[in-house]
């Protein structure tokens, strides 16, 4: 297992068990409950507050592992805002990406103006360690000040059209979030997405480009990454 992650020692069950239930919730619109029940069918028996709690514990871990083993990110950065309702309030969630798609971060916010967007600004530079060559934006006028605040010498197109990119990038989380029902807290919206942001991608391959032997090796090599960092080996198909 990677050295930063949390041991399974203390817990009942082996990792390939709980590296499993964080796999599912994570990478399917699924419920703890519905986990559980998954997990009942393989034979194994966990309740649906054990599943939580391995998500809260391990899922952020299993991402910073995933994380580690992306490329250097591009040098153009995406960046977009959509809304959120958390337990009836309207917030924001910001989220950048480079020109290949990768997300570089996501932040939960309850304003969109400029020391929200010089907040996220100044995130992603520690989280990245680099200064991007171009930011594109949408028309916010928080991005434009606080660019010239934060990356004065840095190009920034701002245009609706250039930025789909991001807002692409959203649609994952929106249907998440329906499954969900919604979100309850901005503190575990913003824990959640930070680890939903880093493990669905992995499995979610641009599928129409690919033949089908080409998809399945690619899935191969990814469950071979996945294991790597989560320190397991495959659970086997029940007959």
């Amino acid at each position: 297992m990677d050295s930063a992650s949390p041991s399974d020692q203390g817990h009942r069950y082996p990792v390939e068990v709980i590296s499993h239930c964080v796999w599912l919730y994570v990478r399917f619109p699924l419920s703890f409950r519905e986990v559980e029940e998954l997990m009942l069918q393989r034979g194994v028996i966990v309740s649906h507050e054990t599943v939580r709690r391995w998500c809260a514990k391990f899922g952020q871990v299993y991402a910073n592992g995933l994380r580690r083993r992306q490329p250097r990110p591009g040098d153009t950065w995406h960046l977009d805002e959509v809304f959120l309702k958390i337990n009836g309030e309207q917030t924001y969630l910001w989220r950048a990406v480079d020109a290949d798609g990768t997300v570089l971060d996501i932040l939960v916010q309850g304003r969109r103006d400029k020391a929200a967007a010089r907040r996220f600004f100044r995130r992603l530079m520690k989280k990245t360690c680099s200064v991007p060559r171009v930011v594109v934006t949408d028309k916010l006028r928080s991005y434009g000040a606080a660019h010239r605040e934060v990356l004065p010498s840095v190009e920034h197109r701002s245009h609706k059209g250039l930025n789909n990119r991001a807002e692409n990038s959203h649609q994952p989380t929106r249907q998440r979030e329906r499954a969900m029902k919604g979100f309850r807290s901005a503190g575990t919206t913003q824990r959640f997405l930070s680890a939903f942001s880093q493990i669905s991608p992995h499995f979610r391959l641009r599928r129409h480009l690919m033949t089908a032997p080409e998809y399945r090796t690619e899935m191969t090599i990814r469950f071979a990454v996945w294991d790597q960092i989560t320190g397991t080996t495959a659970m086997p198909a029940t007959a």
